[in-house]
């Protein structure tokens, strides 16, 4: 199972984290949220993916953001329309990935994915809140057991150590689960990580 560690803000910090060797790496490009980027990402080792989070933005703001800070995938948190993946794919490089992220709560309507099988690469559920992601808390993962599809996913929402049995115990089920999102739970501040409890997790989620 993959691991993408979120909402990274700082240059010193970003490297820290780099050194644990997470799959991907995301950075939030809605200025409204606490962990807002708009630094410069400092290198990082190439088998790091660097995901730019956006909600409801433009178009073109998009591709001036996956061409200055090298993207290698893209996540869109908003009400972004199946017209507007299928033209944001045509426009960029075919190897970036498009994930797509829906809020769920108790209940979820999975017909809605239906449209958006072939316009992204993966899909993302998140905790349905007053936020567009990054609310620290999880939803019933029991929701995804009507999961109708084969396409892989990303898992998020409140996820932290102590979820460390619930994520062992789904990732031995038949879902498609392509990666863990972590972010809030792991912070000692919004944007800045606790490295300790990211190498618990990381070493957790091999065994």
């Amino acid at each position: 199972m993959k691991l993408k560690i979120c909402g990274m803000k700082y240059p010193n910090n970003i490297l820290e984290v780099g050194t644990l060797l997470p799959d991907y790496m995301g950075f939030i490009f809605w200025e409204k949220s606490t962990r807002f980027f708009d630094g410069i990402i400092p290198l990082l080792p190439e088998s790091i993916k660097k995901v730019g989070v956006f909600v409801n933005e433009k178009e073109q703001e998009i591709l001036t953001k996956i061409k200055k800070y090298d993207l290698q995938a893209v996540q869109l948190h908003g009400n972004e329309s199946v017209e507007f993946c299928i033209n944001l794919k045509n426009k960029i490089d075919p190897t970036l990935e498009i994930i797509k992220v829906f809020s769920v709560n108790d209940v979820f309507d999975f017909e809605v994915l239906n449209h958006f099988e072939s316009v992204c690469d993966y899909f993302l559920f998140d905790t349905k809140g007053k936020l567009p992601g990054g609310n620290g808390t999880n939803f019933d993962w029991k929701v995804l057991e009507n999961y109708p599809s084969t396409k892989p996913f990303f898992l998020s929402g409140g996820i932290g150590i102590e979820e460390m049995l619930e994520v062992k115990e789904i990732s031995k089920t038949n879902l498609p689960i392509y990666a863990m999102d972590i972010n809030s739970k792991f912070e000692i501040e919004p944007g800045l990580k606790n490295i300790e409890l990211l190498s618990s997790f990381k070493d957790n989620l091999k065994l």
